[in-house]
């Protein structure tokens, strides 16, 4: 999708100018960044995948690349939600004075139609955990941050990796008996109108909490302040990332077999069978009781655990990096991923469509008919979308998300 770095029009969560898309994109500052917009169009595409794909359970190189889909897509999304947020309130520098309060209207009035979004659908009662009010809550949460120098965005963002995950396991493990969290949830206006658990979910309890979701969005910020036309600035970048999902499965798949029990209490609390995958793969199963102490070694893509923290954000970076070399520096590349580009330059559009389009059509589990309705589900959007971005610099939910912020320049 495409973003206007003055006025802030970038949908969720995009990160470009109003420019179209170049093989080789022009200074930060005043241009767009053609690489982020090619990591959207995956992390979108992955969750179709992780949507309506097979499930990874088939086992095979399907069930790999399926797992590798789920968790990682909306890591890499949120990361460049974080993004867009520098974009709108100042890139390389934060905006001060009228300018700046007008981003801040922004970004405040585009979370709000997130939240408001993101419950419409969900309302529609599809089996697919939708992101979106999530991802409105988280903004407003890292808002405050946005003025941070890059270096204390990545501090900020490794220590809320660090504690936000035992903070979390602490509140729903407090919750349990429902006494507080019922009684939040009992005086909770968004709760009443919603007909959910309000801000209970959207903060602890959900499927996207913001205490750890939050940690993705701020690395993106941190990622923002980078001038990443250089290629030095991208290969640290790509080396940050293997490095962080490394440390991240890679610790977890040790705890799991140094700690005493831990295999075995995590596999006794899920409904996956054996913790030989828990260090990276979802197919452990979920959660039938409370979550043993063990399942802080956890490092499965939904686990909320720092392990899976860590590596979610290693291989965000790390496909970002991906992106923005070949965008940078393959131009015949670039051509050949140009209806992945475009998919990105939409990509509120295309989840949203995707949410409605199952629950119209419904979802399948068999290995045959997921691989058929993955593979529609992908034509007919990158179809859409390179038509669409051909005569039009925003998509329409991106048009409307726009609009809905431009009461933001009577901010004095």
């Amino acid at each position: 999708m495409t973003q206007d770095t003055s006025s802030g029009t970038p949908p969720v969560p995009a990160a470009a100018s109003d420019l179209a898309p170049t093989p080789v994109p022009p200074p930060p500052s005043t241009g767009r960044l053609v690489g982020l917009d090619l990591a959207r169009g995956l992390a979108v595409l992955g969750m179709y995948a992780a949507h309506v794909g097979p499930d990874p359970a088939v086992g095979g190189p399907i069930g790999f690349v399926m797992e590798l889909a789920r968790g990682r897509s909306s890591a890499l999304f949120a990361l460049l939600a974080g993004f867009t947020l520098v974009l709108i309130t100042g890139r390389p520098h934060p905006r001060t004075g009228r300018a700046g309060r007008q981003a801040v209207t922004r970004m405040v009035v585009r979370a709000v139609v997130l939240i408001v979004l993101g419950y419409a659908l969900t309302a529609l009662d599809t089996e697919v955990d939708v992101i979106l009010a999530f991802y409105g809550l988280t903004f407003l949460a890292v808002l405050p941050l946005y003025r941070l120098r890059a270096r204390t965005l990545a501090a900020v963002a490794a220590v809320s990796a660090l504690v936000m995950p035992q903070v979390l396991y602490v509140v729903r493990r407090s919750s349990d008996n429902g006494d507080w969290s019922d009684a939040v949830i009992g005086g909770d206006p968004l709760a009443r109108l919603s007909g959910t658990d309000g801000l209970v979910e959207l903060l602890f309890t959900g499927e996207y909490p913001v205490l750890t979701w939050a940690p993705f969005m701020i690395a993106g910020m941190a990622l923002a302040r980078l001038d990443l036309t250089r290629a030095g600035v991208r290969s640290r970048l790509a080396v940050a990332g293997g490095a962080l999902a490394v440390l991240g499965y890679g610790s977890s798949w040790l705890a799991l077999r140094l700690v005493p029990g831990a295999s075995a209490n995590v596999a006794a609390a899920t409904d996956g069978g054996s913790a030989a995958s828990a260090w990276w793969s979802d197919t452990v199963g979920l959660l039938t009781d409370e979550a043993p102490a063990d399942w802080l070694l956890v490092a499965a893509p939904h686990s909320q655990s720092t392990f899976s923290v860590l590596g979610n954000t290693g291989v965000a970076l790390a496909v970002v990096a991906g992106c923005l070399t070949v965008t940078g520096r393959m131009p015949r590349l670039t051509r050949l991923a140009r209806p992945v580009t475009a998919v990105g330059m939409v990509s509120l559009t295309a989840y949203v469509l995707h949410i409605l389009a199952i629950h119209g059509v419904g979802m399948e589990e068999e290995t045959g008919p997921a691989l058929l309705a993955l593979a529609c589900f992908v034509v007919a959007v990158t179809v859409l979308a390179v038509l669409w971005t051909r005569r039009f610099r925003r998509g329409p939910l991106e048009h409307l998300l726009h609009a809905s912020t431009l009461l933001a320049r009577h901010v004095k």
